[in-house]
């Protein structure tokens, strides 16, 4: 789905953007390896596993008695899992409608990624409402701390974010606000991605337009700085951002236009900001509190590696 994006030079695609999609599969880029199972199971043999393990509700069984629940993967991926990756929809269906509040639908693998984590990824909408209304959990995260709404903010997925705030209001405010492991919640993703639509959304939603990632205190208006990203920086100043926040290392969103090329930018937060924030603070230099800040290094374009 098409969405209001803004791109600039400076930006690496989320690694998302390296999947490639090939015979009904997604295969995942060196760093981002969403399936541990992709190369090893073939779509027939996960047809034939379901099969193989369907589920039993004759008498001789309890209801609660699923053989295909126990199934996992050396990466502990579950068949749900895998039926989701290979977009085997209707099998991934019938187990969700047969786990309807089952701790199940929560199974997390090796990377800690659940089914609703994989739908999005694979942006299968339907199934994200299907498990959202079986019980999934919204709230749980991924090894790199994302949760869905993380994933759909960094994918740009438009409509997987509907299906999930829509289906998560009593989780809402939670979700919004949720930092990952790099201190970033939904409304710096959408920033750092340039996803204008989701960046309104968000706020329309209740997202803190001046939340500040915990990393350096940068706020939205600050990523779109660094990012010389001026359609949002506009936005975000039409929607209210407070152009004299400061982050952990004393600088306004004017100050990271030092050295940068975009003048329109530099203009815009000029005629905002105080005049006693105008003037760069006593350091170094601007350009030591950037090398900190360097983006080629956060997790902004590492969606999936931890740790690193």
């Amino acid at each position: 789905m098409d969405i209001s994006r803004e791109s600039n030079h400076n930006q690496m695609d989320c690694n998302f953007d390296n999947m490639e999609h090939k015979h009904g599969k997604f295969l995942p880029s060196q760093e981002d390896r969403f399936d541990s199972g992709v190369d090893s199971l073939k779509e027939d043999e996960l047809v034939n596993s379901f099969e193989e393990l369907n589920v039993k509700t004759s008498e001789d069984h309890p209801q609660d008695y699923e053989p295909w629940r126990s199934a996992v993967t050396e990466d502990g991926d579950t068949l749900l899992h895998l039926a989701i990756i290979h977009e085997a929809s209707e099998h991934a269906l019938q187990m969700i409608k047969l786990s309807h509040n089952h701790p199940f639908l929560n199974v997390q693998n090796h990377q800690r990624q659940t089914a609703l984590h994989l739908a999005v990824i694979t942006e299968q909408s339907l199934l994200v409402e299907r498990l959202l209304k079986a019980g999934a959990d919204p709230l749980l995260a991924d090894d790199s701390g994302n949760t869905a709404l993380h994933i759909a903010c960094k994918k740009g997925s438009l409509i997987c974010f509907s299906v999930i705030t829509q289906n998560c209001q009593r989780h809402l405010t939670s979700i919004v606000s949720f930092p990952n492991y790099n201190g970033h919640n939904c409304l710096h993703l959408a920033s750092i991605n340039g996803y204008i639509s989701l960046v309104e959304s968000l706020i329309r939603l209740g997202a803190d337009i001046n939340a500040q990632e915990q990393c350096s205190g940068r706020t939205a208006l600050h990523l779109a700085v660094d990012l010389q990203n001026p359609t949002l920086v506009c936005r975000l100043l039409e929607l209210g951002a407070d152009v004299n926040c400061l982050n952990y290392g004393g600088f306004t969103p004017y100050h990271l236009t030092y050295g940068r090329q975009n003048e329109a930018i530099r203009c815009q937060l000029y005629e905002r900001t105080a005049q006693e924030l105008r003037e760069l603070p006593d350091s170094e230099s601007d350009d030591s509190d950037m090398e900190d800040l360097d983006l080629s290094e956060d997790e902004l374009y590492d969606d999936i590696k931890f740790g690193k």
